[in-house]
């Protein structure tokens, strides 16, 4: 994979022990083209799975990412990387075992490593792990992709993978250290209590009761929760519920889907991928040509006037604002 293949994308190289379970948490993002599963950081040529397996290469399993960083920075990458690990643990992650699955930020320019060691920096002083934080951050080499039936293993070996993850340890530790109840109580004090229970309890605000659901300024609606950019005005429609409703959302990859069957039937609940927010639910009683109906709590948003998004981080989005918002 070549950096300068596409302008404007780059790279990031992450070591996170198997890299079976590295993958799937950052594919289909807004601005990740791609990820694959490789070996790096050793000192021989074309290893293979059973050859880095021996731990006599030196090389790390690891993954590759092109992204765009003008959707999805460098540091929403690094939030991401450091909730997949232990970084306090310099043998190898959770139950595999060995230098191959140690973790390593393998950083491909002067700007990558300052933003890598201000995040670990910040993660060292936040007191989350007792340990010291021993993940290195290196400079990156030579990148040899791994197997055929080792890329997208969470795809293509969904029984094997979903086993595996499971009994890994890993999502136990990652609900340990990154769900705590400090965490809790500096959101209750960070949101309205309306914003707490639609977002963390799956409460809906009430027609026309709520801030946004007739709105009529240029903006778009990010989460309350993590700034994520949500949806746009000019994807807003009045759906006769007196809740904000829009059409589609800006990036599908902010977005996770889950059956919700509290209401007796089943519908789709919307959640933010990266929050974990409850937003809404999409129904398909929308406008032509699509028909989906995005049905969102005011609660779960925050609305960005167009004329404030350069000033406030989001200054991409005014192009949702030039010409005909196609399809």
């Amino acid at each position: 994979m070549e950096q300068d293949k596409h302008q404007g994308w780059e790279l990031a190289t992450f070591a996170g022990g198997c890299f079976w379970c590295m993958v799937q948490p950052f594919d289909e993002l807004p601005g990740i083209h791609s990820i694959v599963s490789g070996y790096t950081g050793g000192h021989t040529e074309h290893p293979t799975y059973a050859e880095v397996g021996t731990e006599t290469t030196g090389h790390y399993e690891a993954v590759q990412i092109a992204f765009d960083p003008d959707v999805f920075p460098y540091e929403r990458l690094l939030d991401i990387y450091w909730q997949l690990i232990d970084p306090t643990d310099a043998g190898g992650q959770f139950m595999d075992r060995g230098n191959s699955y140690r973790t390593a930020i393998f950083v491909h320019s002067g700007k990558q490593r300052a933003k890598a060691e201000a995040s670990k920096q910040e993660l060292a002083a936040s007191g989350r792990f007792r340990g010291n934080i021993v993940t290195e951050i290196l400079p990156a080499g030579p990148f040899y992709l791994a197997e055929d039936e080792h890329q997208d293993y969470y795809k293509t070996h969904r029984y094997d993978y979903n086993l595996y993850h499971e009994g890994s340890g890993r999502g136990t530790f990652a609900e340990k250290y990154w769900r705590r109840k400090q965490d809790d109580a500096a959101l209750r004090k960070r949101l309205t209590r309306l914003q707490y229970e639609v977002t963390q309890h799956g409460a809906d605000e009430p027609p026309y009761e709520n801030a946004y659901w007739n709105n009529e300024h240029e903006g778009i609606y990010v989460d309350v929760v993590n700034g994520d950019p949500l949806f746009c005005s000019r994807d807003q429609f009045d759906a006769g519920t007196g809740l904000p409703a829009f059409t589609r959302p800006i990036h599908e990859g902010f977005l996770r889907r889950k059956a919700d069957l509290r209401s007796g039937k089943a519908r789709t609940a919307l959640y933010g991928r990266l929050s974990g927010s409850y937003l809404g639910h999409l129904f398909h009683d929308g406008p032509p040509p699509a028909g989906q109906h995005y049905q969102v709590n005011s609660a779960a948003l925050r609305f960005v006037p167009r004329e404030e998004l350069e000033g406030e981080g989001y200054g991409k989005y005014t192009e949702l604002f030039e010409g005909e918002r196609g399809e």
